[in-house]
């Protein structure tokens, strides 16, 4: 993660009088730690948490079992159920989750390594889901939650984007 990107997030966050929260899987905190690495990130952070398994996305995020069943936890619905669950959750502005295969072996479905999935949910009722599938060959792990740490962040800088560009 680059951390002018963090910095330039924080910044616009501050600007925007909004605050993000992360529902974070196969980053493992990472979306968290990028954020919290700014000085000044509390003004626009209060809260993250790292949901590993499916009963904490049900338990903790209001994800539906059913979805867990139906789709599995590597997927659009779950990642935008983990949005939506961490903005209720927390009461922040913006809510972000990241669910993937980050490797590097499978996580026993058909699914492949790098397929990763970062939801955005807001208070004003913007909601995007984005899909990831990176092919990495060496480093696999660390890249596939890198990129992901990236696209979330570009997913909050789009959504800031977006918000400016209505008003």
């Amino acid at each position: 993660m680059d951390e002018n990107i963090a910095r330039g997030i924080v910044s616009r966050l501050k600007e925007n009088g909004l605050r993000v929260c992360f529902a974070e899987s196969c980053t493992g905190g990472l979306c968290s730690a990028a954020i919290t690495s700014i000085g000044g990130s509390s003004e626009v952070f209060d809260f993250g948490a790292v949901t590993y398994s499916n009963e904490m996305k049900e338990k903790l995020l209001g994800v539906e079992h059913d979805t867990l069943v139906r789709y599995g936890a590597v997927s659009r619905q779950t990642a935008e159920q983990m949005a939506r669950g961490i903005a209720a959750f927390s009461g922040a502005q913006i809510g972000v989750g990241v669910t993937g295969i980050a490797g590097p072996g499978s996580d026993g479905t058909d699914k492949p390594v790098g397929l990763i999935y970062i939801g955005i949910r807001t208070a004003d009722g913007y909601e995007r889901v984005v899909e990831l599938r990176n092919s990495f060959t060496c480093d696999v792990r660390e890249r596939n939650r890198a990129s992901a740490v990236d696209a979330a962040f570009s997913l909050i800088g789009e959504y800031l984007n977006h918000r400016e560009s209505e008003k």
